[in-house]
């Protein structure tokens, strides 16, 4: 490898390891937020967005960990983790979607869940394209499929905002689970990619 490629190529990793300190962090002070937010509000969809911003702080600890190290066996394997990750959301989102229109539970309207909610879709949307062009120009799977669970975080963060809107402005409480449902599929579909797929 030339001098010049070697170069471009820790540059890249650097970039790749900003991305996922940055999605650590914002994750970490996401899980205090929706918890205040959640807790004030009653809302099922903020307390289950936490436990979605859990799988997205282990998706990133999976990468981080593997862009430290190099090998096919050390990109399986945590190409595998992260397949987890996205069945574990999928598992949440079912069971906390259908939770919620079966008991039809109502919850408060919550200001600060909104607020937050809309700009960590903005934040996630632009680390997940980050992340997808840093993986494509390291040719690393890992990094380019964790940048799929940001984009998955942003899409649930949107759902989550639309839910938390609509049920503010018309008393629609239901829109945010049955947004949910998509995510569902979504997360399913990359889980069959991930073990099934040539990658």
């Amino acid at each position: 490898m030339s001098a010049a490629k070697e170069v471009s190529r820790d540059a890249l990793l650097r970039r790749g390891f900003a991305l996922e300190y940055t999605t650590l962090a914002w994750n970490i002070i996401g899980i205090v937020v929706l918890a205040i937010a959640a807790l004030t509000a009653r809302s099922v969809a903020l307390a289950g967005f936490g436990l979605d911003s859990l799988i997205e702080i282990g998706a990133s600890t999976v990468v981080i960990w593997e862009l430290s190290g190099t090998g096919e066996a050390r990109q399986r394997r945590a190409l595998r983790l992260i397949g987890f990750g996205f069945a574990a959301l999928a598992l949440y989102l079912l069971v906390q979607s259908t939770w919620v229109l079966a008991a039809d539970f109502h919850p408060h309207h919550s200001p600060l869940g909104i607020g937050w909610t809309a700009v960590t879709a903005a934040v996630m949307f632009a680390l997940a394209a980050g992340k997808a062009r840093t993986g494509a120009a390291l040719d690393n799977p890992v990094l380019k499929t964790e940048g799929r669970v940001t984009l998955i975080d942003g899409l649930l963060a949107t759902a989550v905002l639309l839910g938390l809107l609509l049920n503010t402005v018309v008393g629609w409480w239901w829109a945010d689970p049955v947004a949910g449902y998509v995510l569902v599929y979504y997360a399913l579909r990359e889980v069959r990619e991930i073990f099934t797929g040539d990658d």
